[in-house]
């Protein structure tokens, strides 16, 4: 019952399960590191930057999430092209599971790809590529419901996908660094609600 409540408030915009900080501000507690790239916390912000490898890396959830709704706030620097893993699963540094697009301008921020996989699902309407702010602190918003993803990006919905393969997927969040090195990625407010 508790989960029908949450989920017609998420259809009525509210928000009724437990919200909890995923991210404390002071070191990386709850979170699961894969790979040599580089992720620490400073001045109260988690920060992830190529490491010396310039190769794939990941900050999991030691946690799993099937439903959910989670909101975080970004700021690229350098090349920022990264992303956020939702219902995945990772073995060293390859992730299967569909991956919220966070990267450059003209990159599909806010788009669905999935690793591994059929590759892009779906990606933002091109007007919307203007969404991003480059050089400031951008809020990105993941809604899972069964077998449907929603993504907004400072408050404009992104894209909207049913995908039954979605909807059976079990597994972790995880935040992307992505290969190729150069790339710096600032994170804060990171906030998930599940249904009780």
């Amino acid at each position: 019952m508790k989960k029908i409540l949450w989920l017609l408030g998420l259809m009525g915009g509210i928000i009724l399960g437990q919200e909890k900080e995923l991210f404390n501000g002071s070191n990386l507690d709850g979170w699961i590191n894969y790979g040599t790239e580089k992720w620490y916390v400073e001045d109260g912000l988690l920060v992830s930057e190529s490491g010396p490898d310039a190769a794939y890396g990941y900050l999991a959830t030691e946690e799993f999430y099937k439903d959910f709704e989670l909101s975080l706030e970004f700021l690229q620097e350098a090349d920022g092209n990264s992303g956020v893993f939702v219902r995945s699963t990772i073995e060293g540094t390859k992730v299967t599971g569909w991956q919220v697009e966070v990267a450059p301008a003209g990159k599909h921020t806010g788009g669905v790809y999935e690793s591994y996989g059929r590759g892009w699902l779906i990606k933002p309407e091109p007007e919307k590529e203007k969404v991003l702010r480059e050089g400031e602190w951008n809020t990105l918003k993941i809604r899972m419901v069964g077998d449907q993803l929603t993504s907004w990006l400072n408050g404009v919905e992104m894209v909207s996908l049913q995908d039954e393969k979605i909807g059976q997927g079990e597994g972790r969040i995880a935040l992307q660094i992505h290969d190729g090195g150069g790339i710096r990625v600032k994170w804060r407010n990171i906030k998930i609600s599940v249904p009780e």
